[in-house]
């Protein structure tokens, strides 16, 4: 169970708030819009923010579901994961790099499993979730593949899926 209780349809009503978020996600409320929408300034803010992340960024779309699948297993957010592995093999990944990030909280990734770039993008990723501080070699590499615009948008990625994680996990959604 949730630690607040989901806002239900009845109670969600037909805002333009809602609605937009009922058009964003195919129709109907997930679990974290149902907690979001207890303060609909806070849900308002958090739309547009991930909607400009999930779809106006020119970062490629692999390396940034890479990352928000990465944030999610080191964070323990199965609830992002779930919303976010299908992303991942849309953009191109595999089904055995899917597995290789799920279990990468107990067993190392093997580095031939992942370009140069994939590898650099998850190193990143768990340096700015597990430290916060990114090691200069870190953006070197990253340096090598990607320009600033993308760099920018790859940390701002890491950044806001630290964010999603860390409310799901806070407030316990489930998955639906």
């Amino acid at each position: 169970m949730p630690r607040i209780p989901y806002i239900t349809d009845a109670e969600a009503g037909d805002t333009p708030l809602v609605a937009a978020i009922r058009e964003r996600r195919g129709g109907s409320l997930l679990n974290l819009d149902r907690q979001l929408l207890h303060s609909p300034a806070y849900a308002e803010g958090w739309n547009a923010m991930l909607r400009a992340v999930r779809t106006r960024l020119s970062l490629d779309a692999k390396l940034r579901e890479l990352a928000i699948c990465v944030v999610a297993v080191l964070n323990g957010a199965d609830y992002e994961f779930g919303q976010h592995a299908p992303e991942f093999l849309k953009a191109g990944g595999s089904d055995s790099q899917l597995s290789a990030i799920r279990r990468m909280d107990a067993i190392a990734i093997d580095p031939a499993m992942f370009s140069q770039a994939e590898n650099a993008a998850i190193a990143l990723t768990t340096q700015m979730t597990r430290i916060v501080e990114v090691e200069p070699s870190t953006f070197a590499s990253l340096r090598k593949h990607l320009d600033d615009a993308s760099l920018v948008e790859l940390v701002g990625v890491v950044a806001a899926y630290n964010m999603v994680s860390r409310f799901l996990v806070a407030l316990e959604v489930e998955t639906e």
